[in-house]
């Protein structure tokens, strides 16, 4: 079965480079973290992975950091084979476009679509097998399978749940993808606070409203009959002043095109301002200042952040949009434009475009958002969410607004209660229930545009969240895929497994109370590996 291409993921394709300087850097520290295990690890797996293993059997017992990525590669797609057919996106040959690109530009890999040529060396891996022949006939084999039956989880579960670690409060959903069907419930419909995992809900109603297709601009306008430039902000957090851009929205080209229409009009020193009117309310949220998330503006850039980082807890500038505008004020001086110093304005809508710049699509974004627990891009979906259905863009509007998108596509909203799109607010309540049904919309086939949420989960021990995680627990490394949850006594785990017969579960575990967030992450990690390492019958 192949699954064509969906248009917003061939736009996504060059942000590979960026996945790639991500994952990169922590291969090394976790093969040395799995070496010690990897017999046992193999034991545990091998009636699922023989094949394959015999395909990239290296020439040697020692393991070193290639040779262990592409032994864990194989053996994670076979077990894995049921999340990928519903993550996407497929090319003509049935391979990951994402997954292709990233393994063709690692040295010394190879694949059915990149093996080996006269330049590989001799020491380098066996050209893995293509996704194609994994995949064969999975349409039928995925739901082949029999699944966990409820007493089997039930025996595993609750003793793994039972950890005091998780505090005086917990509850846990398990649901197959493929029916719907629940096979584990615990406390399922109580609502929780549920931390970050409340940007799924996020994520889901942003796609559903807005597009997965959609795109933010920021655009520069000439005021007519003045000298006025008013740089206009339309939402987007991601838009950049870096030099290097990779694939984001750039202030360095949109001051570029703004400066070249200028002196097209023959003008040269200008009056600068800005417009954030898009957004409404308080720019605060009600967790006050705080290096987790940025001042809610309808124009920043790089997030507001005050240095060169692109995720994690940093200062913030006070007020974003000044601080934009200033820097588009530098871009343009240096492009022989003089301005003024910045100051706020309205454009009208006589004004006169002089260039814009777009996001990539909401794909790409919601990826990022969920990758990273980007709470700053969680805020902003709020309000496009907010801003597709006629709501005020403000907290307010765009808690209101995720709620009615996902009462229109029909999820169980008992007990849920929104007051972010970030999970921030210790008054957001989610159930286990609808945690895993929004991962189960994510899957349905007749819901495409959802599958950015799938792809964007963390994947344990390698990517955002989860990347310094599972250290300890190699039997869930490369496995589990999930959005974390974290606030003080608070934590919380939402994603997908393949059980060991390759049936796909969509799981949520909450826990409230706990006094050792580290303790209480890894009793979570090692309920989710379970569920990777369970036929459970």
């Amino acid at each position: 079965m192949v699954v064509p291409e969906l248009r917003a993921w061939r736009a996504a394709r060059p942000h590979v480079v960026r996945i790639k300087r991500t994952v990169q850097p922590h291969v090394t520290r976790v093969a040395q973290a799995v070496q010690p295990r990897v017999t046992r690890a193999a034991q545990s797996v091998r009636p699922h992975v023989v094949r394959a293993a015999q395909v990239v059997r290296p020439r040697s017992v020692k393991f070193t950091t290639p040779r262990l990525t592409a032994v864990a590669a194989t053996a994670g797609l076979a077990l894995a084979a049921g999340a990928v057919a519903f993550a996407g996106p497929w090319d003509s040959s049935g391979q990951r476009t994402a997954e292709r690109d990233w393994a063709a530009s690692r040295e010394g890999e190879g694949g059915a679509d990149h093996g080996r040529s006269s330049d590989t060396s001799p020491t380098a891996p066996k050209p893995a097998p293509s996704a194609a022949s994994v995949l064969t006939g999975l349409g039928g084999s995925a739901v082949s399978v029999p699944a966990p039956t409820q007493k089997a989880l039930t025996t595993t579960l609750d003793r793994l749940l039972g950890d005091p670690a998780l505090g005086g409060r917990r509850t846990a959903v398990v649901v197959d993808v493929a029916t719907g069907e629940r096979l584990y419930g615990k406390g399922a419909d109580d609502a929780q606070t549920p931390a970050s995992t409340t940007k799924i809900a996020t994520a889901v109603a942003a796609l559903s409203a807005a597009g997965a297709d959609h795109r933010i601009e920021t655009r520069a306008v000439l005021e007519p009959g003045t000298k006025e430039v008013v740089l206009v902000g339309g939402g987007d957090p991601t838009l950049t002043v870096r030099k290097e851009a990779a694939g984001w929205a750039s202030l360095r080209t949109l001051a570029d095109e703004t400066a070249t229409a200028l002196k097209a009009r023959h003008l040269s020193q200008v009056t600068l301002s800005y417009d954030t009117s898009l957004y409404t309310g308080p720019a605060l949220h009600p967790i006050g200042t705080n290096p987790n998330l940025a001042p809610v503006s309808a124009l920043m850039v790089d997030e507001a952040r005050t240095d060169d980082s692109v995720s994690g807890p940093v200062t913030r500038a006070a007020d974003p949009a000044a601080d934009a505008a200033v820097k588009f004020a530098g871009l343009l001086e240096a492009k022989g434009i003089k301005t003024t110093t910045p100051g706020p304005s309205r454009a009208t809508n006589r004004s006169q475009s002089l260039a814009s710049v777009s996001s990539p699509p909401l794909s790409a974004l919601i990826e990022r958002m969920l990758t990273n627990s980007d709470n700053d891009i969680a805020e902003a979906m709020a309000r496009q969410v907010a801003l597709a259905t006629g709501r005020p863009a403000d907290f307010e509007g765009g808690a209101a607004a995720i709620d009615a998108a996902l009462k229109e596509l029909g999820l169980p909203l008992s007990g849920a209660h929104f007051t972010d799109g970030s999970g921030l607010n210790r008054d957001d309540r989610l159930t286990a229930d609808l945690l895993t049904a929004l991962l189960v919309k994510a899957g349905d086939p007749a819901h495409p545009e959802l599958r950015p949420i799938l792809t964007g989960l963390p994947v344990a021990g390698f990517t955002g969240t989860l990347s310094d995680r599972y250290a300890d627990d190699a039997s869930g490394t490369g496995l589990v895929r999930a959005k974390t949850g974290t606030l003080t006594g608070v934590n919380t785990l939402a994603g997908t497994v393949v059980d060991a017969d390759g049936r796909l579960l969509a799981f949520a575990f909450l826990a409230s109370d706990t006094t050792d967030p580290s303790a209480a992450q890894s009793a979570l990690d090692r309920t989710a590996s379970a569920l990777a390492g369970c036929g459970c019958r």
